[in-house]
Parts: structure tokens; C-alpha cells; sequence
């Protein structure tokens, strides 16, 4: 499983045409990148195991997730920087997401304003780092409310930042002249540091639920421990997901990591997998396995370097497609009627 041919020649299409400095950002991993590749490697590892003359008809995708309803269980993930990808940034990914009928999460790191984003029509999420400055964090999120996203996603696992040697090899510190994070942008439109904290608790994704009517996710989640307590704390979804392989080297897989956190979630609220899903294959397994839905970030970024906001819904209908081939394939009409039954590993 893995990589599609499709995916791989994307991503070889992306580092051909992007600076070396701004592809190995966007590509690259923390420490040895043993996590990073490790997402992909777990999807690898794992073989299908299909049921047949079950006359599954035509194959139906429709996903409900908090505040919105999907033709397919797919979302993009929050990912930085899309400028350094394309000279439209991140009003490409929108259109492109828009025109494949997605979700786009807007990150707090984009390189575009959230009302620019807002203006494609494209459904948004918006993804949310707490800053030690609550009432500076309160005013980002009505902000992404009034521009009409549909939901927050808080990052939860960063207390400090991961330490990327590709960048440091790059001595990559800081965003061209001309780009900043324009969604850290104050009252007085001053473009604020984002600051990590290393404080942060359960009270203070309780305390941001409390301030806006979004609903919230939160995105980071690996043990089911964790996941028992995002619930009772009130979330509306949880993100399986080790931050692209980003923050801690050696961390479990996400796929790995799924199982045990649809178990503790138990059904109460949808639990999404973000990380190494390549290929419409890969997101039936995570849906096999209990995901409601998977997050994509680097296809999508590959897609947007090539060919901007084409290459995005391109990029979207190849995984959306290659799901909707390998469900018929395996005897399944909707997302639903997937169980850990059609999964092994030899």
C-alpha cells in the first residue's frame, strides 16, 4: 500500500520546481525522521483483505463531520506557509479545494489573511495554536468565526517546537521578505510571534470551547488516554495525528496509534487521522480501522507546487477517486459499511 506511483511523482514534480530551502521545509520531519516515515511505513505494512459478490452498487462517500457535510471523508490538513509553494499561497489551495467539493483547514502560520482564504467560497475549518495571550487567542478565533469557518482545530501537541535538521542545515530561520503569518496579525496590525506554551492544560481547551460557538477539535491526539479526557473536557472531534512526523522523532504512527483511540472514543465524537495517507488506498485503511475521516497536508502541497490550484483539486479528486475504486473493490457501498474485518498485516 503506501505511496501511490501517482503521489511519489508529485512529490519528485514538487522538488523540481520549488527552492530546495522551501522544499525541505515542507517536506521534511524532526530528528531522524524516523516518524515521518513511519506514518507511511505503517500504512505499507498493512494488507486488505476484501469481500466479494456483496453487490455494494454505487459507492457513496457522504461524510457529516462537525459543521459540515463532506461528498467525501477527506479534509485537508493545516499546513504553513503555502507561499513558499505557490505565489498564490494559499487562496490556490482554497480555490483548488473548492473546486474538488473539500475542506481546507486554515492554518494560524498561513501566509494568507483567513478573509482572503474565506473569499473562494471554499469551506473552511480554522486551525488554532493557544497562545500564552488568551484574550490575543479569543480574537483570532472570533476572527475565523466572522470570516465564516466552520470549526476550530486546536493544536495540542507542540508545548515546545520540533527540531528539524533539514532547516537548520538550511539555516532556515525565517519567511522571505514580503511574507509573514498574516492570521497573527493584532488590532493595531501588528504581525505578533507565535509562542508555543508549554503550560497549556485541559482547562485551557475547556476555557477556548467556552468562547466561541465553533465547534472544536483538537489535533495532536496519541494515547487513548488522552482521548478519553479531549472528550470529557467537551471537544466535538479529536485528530489522530503526530504532527506530520514534525514534533517528537520516535513517536508511534498515527495508524498505529488509531485503534486504541477509536476504542477509548467509543463513538462520541468523530475521531479523524491525520498523517502518511497517500493514496485512496490508505485512506480505506484508516477508515477500516475506525478514522471517520482523513486529513491530507503534503499531497496537497505537491499538488499546489505543481500546478497551483488545478494541482490541488487534482491532487484531491486522485485520493477521493482512488478511495471511492478500492471501497467498490473491496464490497463496501459507504464509509460505514468498512470494518478492521477487510485489514491484516502478514
Amino acid at each position: 500500500m503506501g505511496p501511490s506511483v501517482g503521489a511519489r511523482e508529485a512529490e519528485r514534480g514538487a522538488r523540481a520546481v520549488l527552492d530546495p530551502v522551501h522544499f525541505d521545509y515542507l517536506a521534511g520531519g524532526a530528528g531522524d525522521e524516523r516518524t515521518l516515515t513511519g506514518n507511511e511505513d505503517a500504512f505499507a505494512r498493512r494488507r486488505l483483505v476484501p469481500r466479494v459478490l456483496r453487490g455494494p452498487g454505487p459507492v457513496d462517500l457522504t461524510t457529516d463531520l462537525p459543521g459540515v457535510r463532506l461528498a467525501a471523508p477527506v479534509v485537508v490538513a493545516p499546513t504553513a506557509f503555502h507561499r513558499l509553494a505557490h505565489r498564490a499561497g494559499e487562496v490556490a489551495t482554497a480555490t483548488g479545494v473548492r473546486a474538488a467539493g473539500g475542506l481546507l483547514t486554515v492554518s494560524t502560520m498561513a501566509t494568507t489573511a483567513v478573509e482572503e482564504i474565506a473569499a473562494t467560497g471554499a469551506a473552511l475549518w480554522f486551525q488554532l495554536y493557544l497562545q500564552p495571550d488568551r484574550a490575543f487567542t479569543a480574537a483570532v478565533a472570533a476572527r475565523a468565526a466572522a470570516a465564516g469557518c466552520r470549526a476550530l482545530v486546536l493544536t495540542v501537541d507542540s508545548p515546545v517546537r520540533g527540531r528539524h535538521a533539514r532547516d537548520a542545515r538550511h539555516r532556515f530561520t525565517e519567511l522571505p521578505a514580503g511574507l509573514v503569518c498574516e492570521n497573527l496579525r493584532d488590532a493595531d496590525g501588528r504581525v505578533r510571534d507565535l509562542v508555543v506554551d508549554p503550560d497549556l492544560g485541559w482547562d485551557d481547551v475547556a476555557w477556548l470551547g467556552g468562547t466561541t460557538s465553533l465547534p472544536l477539535l483538537v489535533k495532536g491526539v496519541l494515547h487513548p488516554a488522552d482521548a478519553g479526557l479531549a472528550v470529557e473536557h467537551g471537544v466535538d472531534g479529536i485528530v489522530v495525528s503526530n504532527h506530520g512526523g514534525r514534533q517528537l522523532d520516535g513517536a508511534v504512527s498515527t495508524l498505529d496509534a488509531l485503534p486504541a483511540v477509536v476504542a477509548a472514543v467509543a463513538g462520541r465524537v468523530p475521531v479523524l487521522l491525520d498523517g502518511g495517507v497517500r493514496s485512496g488506498t490508505d485512506a480505506l485503511v484508516a477508515l477500516a480501522l475506525g478514522a471517520d475521516a482523513v486529513m491530507v497536508g503534503r499531497p496537497v502541497l505537491w499538488g499546489l507546487a505543481r500546478g497551483g490550484a488545478d494541482g490541488v483539486q487534482e491532487a484531491l479528486e486522485d485520493l477521493t477517486d482512488g478511495l471511492a475504486h478500492a471501497m467498490a473493490l473491496v464490497g463496501a457501498h459507504r464509509p460505514g459499511d468498512l470494518g478492521p474485518d477487510l485489514v491484516t498485516i502478514p
